[in-house]
């Protein structure tokens, strides 16, 4: 379909790859690397308009988003629900996808099935589609989507583990110091909390044994008292460690986030934590909800995976990625299940600029019931493709009225950032964690699950 009456139709797409400098934060499966891959969408139509989005960067994203830039061309920038099929027909099935029971080693993603992998590239184009159209009519994304609830959208502190600086000196230095104790980890928070206002804060664990992290986030509920936290190990607990845990911490977690892995032990985990709620029933509403509730990103990423979480209660909220789902207008559809099952709903985040940061923004606008902060890594990115960077005031970020996504893009930085993946030998242009913690550590593989 074409809308050359308006100046809609595609005429040109430029896809950039870049490397973005990424602190030496710690996950269950190692470190972030000194530079993370990210896929620049440019989308330019014949009315002179360009819409701008951004997806993951990766070596087989990058190839599944080469076959699906040309096939756009012709098309208009409205025609968003033709991407899915588009997808199919161009890209196949793409490199590197595995079975629905597979867990993504490279950033904790969840599974990496064909369906899914496109969705990912293609909510790139989405969003660059929509701000492009958004541009070329005068209207901000969030009209697109039916208009927002909300003006201010709230974010939480992430807070990270992390060494001072990467090994041998790699990558781009800062001032934040390590984070490898209680203290470290509250110093950190404080700083969160000084510089940007967030009001509520979520540790990423997995990297200690577990009675390390119960007491840091001990300590933050000591120095925050009654703040939401929020403990996400990214499933490296047995399905005993996870109760433990989550019995030990219930009176100061907002939520715990995928403690274990899989559905199943999702489903473990919520069954025992509603049957030690006084009384035993441990059911609260028509559904039975958990006393704890648990929160993933990890095993409900696509909609395949949503019945079976659901039927089993497993999870009580989703944190919602617009990359995994497919774009803006997806995670509306998340969202619209998700309320009527009564399953609570947030937003996840991987390292991101702040092309995405404005979509997820504009998307969270417009969903009602959006009952937690959402989370960010963009506090920790020094380094970004916009002319301005994207603030937080009071923990929150204003959703504006400006056209499209509201932002502007710098070349001359986009340039710099490119010129540092032409000049990669390779070993950055894929996230792999486990080899990045094998600069400090040459024996380290990526620990099995469950860890502890």
């Amino acid at each position: 379909m074409t809308d050359a009456r308006h100046g809609l139709t595609i005429t040109e797409v430029r896809l950039t790859a870049v490397l973005v400098a990424d602190p030496p934060l710690l996950n269950t499966q190692g470190v972030h690397q000194p530079y993370t891959p990210r896929l620049i969408v440019e989308v330019t139509t014949e009315g002179g308009v360009t819409g701008l989005g951004e997806t993951y960067g990766d070596t087989g994203y990058l190839a599944l988003a080469q076959q699906l830039a040309g096939a756009l061309i012709g098309r208009s920038v409205t025609d968003l629900n033709g991407l899915p099929e588009l997808a199919a027909e161009v890209c196949g099935d793409p490199r590197g996808a595995t079975g629905a029971g597979a867990v993504d080693a490279g950033g904790l993603r969840g599974v990496r099935t064909a369906g899914k992998l496109r969705l990912s590239v293609l909510s790139g184009f989405e969003v660059a589609c929509l701000d492009a159209w958004g541009r070329a009519t005068g209207l901000p994304v969030h009209a697109l989507l039916g208009g927002k609830v909300r003006d201010r959208v709230e974010f939480s502190a992430y807070l990270f583990y992390r060494w001072a600086g990467h090994p041998g000196g790699r990558g781009e230095p800062d001032d934040w110091g390590a984070a490898l104790d209680p203290a470290g980890i509250v110093a950190q928070a404080r700083r969160f909390a000084g510089t940007y206002g967030f009001t509520s804060f979520k540790l990423k664990g997995g990297v200690f044994p577990p009675d390390e992290e119960i007491a840091a986030v001990r300590a933050l509920a000591a120095a925050f008292p009654g703040r939401p936290l929020r403990l996400d190990p990214n499933g490296a607990w047995s399905v005993p460690t996870s109760c433990r845990v989550a019995d030990e911490l219930a009176d100061v977690l907002e939520y715990l986030e995928d403690p274990t892995s899989g559905t199943a032990g999702m489903a473990e985990v919520a069954a025992a934590l509603r049957g030690a709620r006084p009384g035993g029933s441990g059911r609260a509403g028509a559904l039975g909800r958990a006393a704890l509730p648990l929160a993933t990103n990890m095993c409900v990423t696509t909609f395949d995976e949503i019945a079976g979480a659901f039927a089993r209660d497993a999870v009580q909220i989703v944190l919602a990625d617009h990359h995994y789902w497919g774009g803006l207008r997806n995670t509306r559809e998340l969202a619209a299940v998700c309320r009527t099952f009564g399953v609570g709903l947030s937003m996840h985040s991987n390292t991101h600029l702040g092309i995405s940061l404005a979509a997820m923004t504009q998307v969270a606008a417009t969903v009602p019931h959006l009952g937690h902060a959402c989370d960010s890594h963009y506090p920790w990115q020094t380094e970004d493709v916009l002319t301005e960077r994207i603030g937080f005031h009071d923990g929150r970020v204003d959703v504006g009225d400006a056209p499209g996504l509201g932002i502007t893009l710098d070349r001359d930085r986009l340039a710099v950032l490119h010129r540092r993946w032409l000049a990669d030998d390779g070993g950055l242009r894929d996230r792999d964690d486990a080899a990045a913690m094998r600069h400090a550590d040459p024996g380290w593989i990526t620990p099995a699950t469950p860890r502890w």
